[in-house]
């Protein structure tokens, strides 16, 4: 059985012909700002991943889902780290659609059937923010609500067609205020988007600046929570948040695979080089996986979520050892003769640069070991 034989088959299950895709395309080809990864990926059924099967989705769990971002991370690192921002507002949206009760099913069931690619505008990049704390502003009109904010970088920027965003608003009754995730067509009058990713390291993704000016969100397209902050809504952060870190390990884990992938390709390399790598980072994938299958029964469970913030980051060490070794073994002349592997020795870095960060980290999970409530920073 191959290193990633049962990624590329779980691939082949929800995306048919995606990887037969990717793996003819060269690897520099589909990395570069203008690759046609996302295309292929929303031509193959992508966006339906994790919508789930009653809303026309292909219902993929948690576990199918990190496997298929393992196998795209391995043949375009930009297209994996792309669409997790897309499924990450999906799971979000489900998440949301559990304790609601609007129309948020019609939404789910038409990214599914018109394969459209979510972007996400929620504050995860904001220190101390949860996911769907307010990160625009919105004021009510009669017509609807009309926000205004910026997102950068925004993964999709180019190619989204609908950008989430948590906006805080009236409520109907009148009485106070309350927190609703916006869907806002990509095609709005008052969306720009500029350029903003100045790295060639995941250039593909499109992580550019999306700027909202005054954009007109029907009611439609607004799912409100009946829920007072910080009660169940603190649940849909957590399963958000989890979703979020185990996509991003797989899409990563997915890019590190490429290159061990190559050594072992390499007969000149000793088995025991092979060995060291492949266990290495099959120790951290089950890890992953791990927590994964737990993601039905526990997925709105804080001590989750806290486990799956150590196995991150106990998987950037495992890549930050696996990665470095793997270029030395693939030696100088295949570093000289081809982009690759230099490329995705950098590419792999991405995965500390999302939040939340390590040493940001390190006191709220002391702290939570000791006893105290989870704080995510």
């Amino acid at each position: 059985m191959g290193l990633l034989d049962l990624e590329r088959s779980a691939l082949d299950t929800f995306m048919p012909g995606l990887d037969e895709f990717l793996s003819s395309t060269p690897l520099m080809e589909l990395e570069g700002p203008h690759g046609k990864g996302i295309a292929a990926f929303r031509d193959h059924g992508g966006p339906a991943l994790l919508v789930p099967a009653e809303h026309g989705g292909r219902g993929a769990s948690a576990l199918e889902a990190i496997r298929v971002q393992r196998a795209i991370g391995s043949r375009s690192p930009s297209l994996a780290v792309a669409t997790t921002m897309h499924h990450f507002s999906v799971a979000s949206l489900v998440a949301l659609s559990e304790v609601s009760h609007g129309m948020e099913w019609m939404m789910l069931e038409g990214i599914a059937t018109n394969s459209l690619l979510v972007a996400s505008g929620f504050s995860e990049g904001r220190p101390g923010g949860g996911i769907l704390q307010p990160s625009m502003e919105a004021t009510q009109t009669p017509e609807g609500v009309r926000i205004s904010g910026v997102k950068r970088p925004c993964s999709l920027a180019r190619s989204m067609d609908l950008l989430t965003a948590s906006v805080r608003v009236p409520r109907l009754d009148g009485n106070g205020t309350q927190l609703a995730v916006a869907l806002i067509p990509a095609a709005s009058a008052g969306i720009t988007v500029t350029p903003f990713w100045s790295s060639f390291a995941l250039a593909g993704a499109e992580s550019d600046q999306v700027s909202i000016t005054d954009v007109l969100v029907p009611a439609e397209l607004l799912v409100r929570t009946e829920l007072q902050e910080g009660e169940l809504l603190d649940d849909v952060q957590t399963a958000g948040f989890l979703w979020f870190e185990l996509l991003m390990m797989g899409s990563y884990i997915g890019a590190a695979s490429a290159l061990v992938e190559r050594v072992l390709d390499n007969d000149l390399v000793p088995e025991a080089e092979r060995a060291r790598l492949v266990i290495d980072l099959a120790g951290a994938w089950a890890a992953v996986e791990n927590i994964a299958r737990q993601i039905p029964d526990r997925q709105r469970d804080r001590g989750l979520l806290a486990e799956s913030l150590l196995v991150r980051y106990a998987v950037q060490g495992a890549i930050a050892r696996v990665v470095p070794l793997a270029v030395e073994l693939l030696g100088g002349l295949n570093f000289i003769s081809s982009d690759d592997a230099g490329y995705l020795a950098a590419a792999v870095n991405g995965l500390g640069f999302h939040p939340p960060s390590r040493t940001k980290m390190a006191g709220p999970l002391l702290g939570y070991l000791a006893g105290a409530p989870l704080e995510i920073v």
